[in-house]
């Protein structure tokens, strides 16, 4: 059964899947709403404010990347997006467009549920004592974690949940070498600590929300062969 009693939205133009996702949701307890196009499934999240997305990238009307670009203008809700085991392409596109976490076809229903569970937790954990009254400031970045703040010149910068958390992760420890298992545990959970896809994709983002130039960032910075420093 789920920790979280959560409303689940399924989009995926295959019906067998979308029966799979349903049932196996439903009997951990979760609410789940399907959507076999693109339009509908975006239309369902923007109306009924599902907890979670699953999204399927090969649709029949409306591109996935696509749903997942609108989607991302309007919610913050973590989205795992589903894609073929040969479509990696796809799938890192997907993260950098703001996608939480990714399924390979074909999956199980432990598998299933063992990464919604992991995108929930971090969506409800709460920030850690040690860190809530950081701030840091440098030229035109500033961070206040307490109040979960972010300016870059002055003007407000929306992070998403797990983009502010990787990033009170540097903030805590300017000028520091993060390696990225050391990242990915912190951020995701150990069973992520050698997921460095999902690391890039959401640095990747990051650099684009908070670096005066992400070509040349100057803030988030890559150590070749080592890791990131921050500062």
């Amino acid at each position: 059964m789920s920790k979280y009693a959560s409303r689940i939205l399924a989009i995926d133009d295959e019906p067998r899947i979308l029966r799979f996702l349903q049932s196996n949701l439903q009997l951990a307890s979760y609410t789940v709403q399907t959507a076999a196009f693109g339009t509908e499934g975006l239309k369902l999240a923007l109306e009924t404010a599902p907890e979670l997305v699953l999204l399927d990238l090969g649709l029949p009307d409306l591109d996935g990347l696509e749903v997942l670009r609108r989607l991302r203008l309007q919610s913050d809700a973590p989205v795992i997006i589903i894609t073929a085991r040969d479509d990696e392409e796809s799938m890192v596109a997907g993260l950098k467009l703001g996608a939480d976490d990714y399924l390979t076809k074909p999956f199980s229903g432990r598998a299933l549920q063992a990464r919604i569970e992991a995108v929930l937790r971090r969506y409800h954990a709460v920030s850690s004592s040690a860190n809530k009254n950081v701030e840091f400031q440098s030229g035109p970045l500033y961070v206040d974690v307490a109040n979960r703040q972010v300016t870059l010149n002055g003007e407000p910068v929306h992070l998403t949940p797990i983009e502010f958390s990787l990033l009170t992760e540097f903030v805590c420890c300017p000028g520091r070498v993060r390696l990225p298992g050391e990242l990915l545990t912190a951020v995701w959970g150990q069973e992520y600590r050698d997921d460095v896809t999902i690391l890039r994709a959401t640095i990747y983002r990051l650099r684009q929300k908070i670096e005066p130039d992400p070509a040349s960032p100057t803030f988030i910075r890559t150590e070749p062969g080592v890791g990131y420093t921050f500062g």
